[in-house]
């Protein structure tokens, strides 16, 4: 088989594609010496001839970076579950190169705004629909290039091997060759002079950020998910023992944050039910209904659980509502582990009736979770505007029939993992206007430790990403969320 260096897209021989290849001017690879041009990376001349197999150490975790990145981008599937069908298959990937692949994944959505400003710079077209795969190996050697700091001759040579395997063919070696060795010298000083935090945020994105929080918040906001965040967890008894065992921060809010980590499953006190994975601007809504204890509590739209497992703990009888029989199993999964009783029921939120009134009801409702986007960096690729208002009507309904679940002088907490004005002030506004019987019942420091910057004029409570909870020295931020607080009228 041809080497690294063999045919282009234009059909001739060498290592130079010409500019009918689709490479921009200038796309000349350096020669090799005996040592790199001061203050740019080593680039290595492209491997000699072998065989592509994806037995080659790296080559498979590429190629399986690669395809996750084209289901979610060229197919629509949410992160987690491109993911989860990748690792379904039988990739031969060992656990570190399992982890190799979620972190090229993971940066390449959150950088893809500068990867494809790069990507427009070095090649004069866009390479056509069958290459789409070819597409998406470039965009994740990009991120391993500039942004993970892989080694680049590593990373230019398991390219090229991919792009062959991808397109099942030579066609687009030679250009993936010349575009990253490019990319490799020039990229470390153009995505110094990029506006990262503006190029990385969709334009529908920026555009509502900066009509609701200004756009030196909705820099902030942006710019927060750039970093990876934290892992954080929430546990019934013992928070400062976990966390000292656990090697975390404990959180003036309750919350241990954790750094470097494996696999979570493989963290004392996992197995044995102790702690449960939540965000911490996730644990903050149950504060705000109080004491729980014996108290008949909804909590509808249930999974995956955090909080029906935070109300269980604090003792209220949980009824948990949901829909969706597989988001069901995760739900009882996660309750089993934790060891905790609570009532499931199977049913649609909208429309379901409650035996008697509950004391207290929590609506986590489902949102276009842009609050999460730190976690969840296909959010900005999957979503548009549309899909908010789509959601808003939902929530709408979600919010009729949970005030109908309510007794008189009860609480229901609405809340959402959304930043968007429609999925939260708004949402309530509106709602008040439609019920005489409702009373917003204001947020107050006290009940969020003490911060009151996450409190609006108005009572309501709303995190932002770039928020920082007291405890934490990772600058690792929290989720955007928005909770508001309601009694009805005895």
């Amino acid at each position: 088989m041809s080497d690294s260096r063999s045919r282009n897209g234009n059909g001739r021989g060498g290592g130079r594609p010409s500019k009918a290849a689709g490479a921009g001017p200038a796309a000349r690879p350096p020669r090799r010496s005996g040592a790199p041009t001061p203050g740019r990376p080593a680039v290595a001349e492209a491997a000699p001839a072998e065989p592509d197999r994806a037995g080659t150490p790296g080559l498979a975790a590429r190629l399986a970076a690669a395809r996750i990145l084209a289901d979610i981008l060229d197919r629509g599937h949410p992160l987690d579950e491109a993911l989860g069908r990748a690792e379904g298959r039988s990739t031969g990937l060992e656990d570190r190169d399992r982890a190799l692949v979620r972190l090229i994944v993971h940066t390449t959505l959150r950088r893809r705004g500068e990867i494809a400003s790069l990507i427009r710079r070095f090649l004069r077209k866009p390479l056509p629909a069958e290459a789409a795969g070819v597409t998406r190996l470039l965009e994740c050697a990009i991120a391993q290039l500039l942004f993970v700091g892989m080694p680049a001759h590593a990373v230019i040579d398991l390219s090229v091997r991919a792009s062959r395997m991808l397109s099942r063919s030579d066609r687009y070696s030679g250009l993936v060759n010349a575009v990253l060795r490019r990319v490799a010298v020039e990229g470390p000083s153009l995505v110094g002079e990029a506006d990262a935090a503006r190029l990385d945020t969709p334009d529908w994105l920026w555009t509502r950020w900066v009509a609701a929080y200004g756009e030196a918040s909705a820099r902030r906001i942006a710019g927060q998910h750039l970093a990876e965040p934290s892992l954080d967890i929430s546990t019934a008894t013992d928070a400062a023992g976990w966390a000292a065992r656990l090697g975390g921060e404990l959180l003036d809010t309750g919350t241990i944050r954790l750094g470097a980590r494996g696999r979570i499953e493989q963290l004392q006190g996992f197995a044995e039910g102790e702690w449960w994975v939540q965000d911490a601007a996730a644990a903050l809504p149950v504060r705000l209904l109080g004491d729980v204890r014996g108290l008949a509590t909804a909590d509808l739209c249930a999974a995956p659980g955090g909080k029906t497992a935070a109300l269980a703990a604090a003792g209220a009888e949980v009824t948990a509502v949901e829909s969706s029989k597989s988001r069901i199993g995760r739900l009882e999964d996660n309750l089993r582990r934790l060891r905790l009783e609570v009532r499931i029921v199977a049913a649609d939120a909208t429309e379901w009736r409650g035996e008697t009134p509950f004391a207290r009801v929590l609506l986590d409702a489902p949102c276009s979770a842009t609050g999460t986007i730190r976690r969840h960096p296909d959010i900005p690729h999957l979503k548009a505007a549309g899909d908010i208002t789509a959601l808003a009507t939902l929530q709408t309904r979600l919010l009729d029939n949970a005030w109908r679940l309510l007794e008189p002088g009860g609480l229901l907490l609405y809340c959402t993992c959304s930043l968007e004005p429609e999925e939260g002030e708004d949402q309530i506004a509106a709602f008040l206007a439609r019920h005489a019987d409702a009373t917003l019942i204001p947020v107050a420091p006290a009940d969020v430790c003490g911060h009151g910057e996450w409190i609006t004029a108005a009572g309501y409570l709303r995190t932002l990403p770039f928020h920082e909870p007291a405890g934490s020295a990772m600058g690792a931020g929290m989720d955007g969320f928005f909770a508001a607080r309601l009694q009805k009228s005895r």
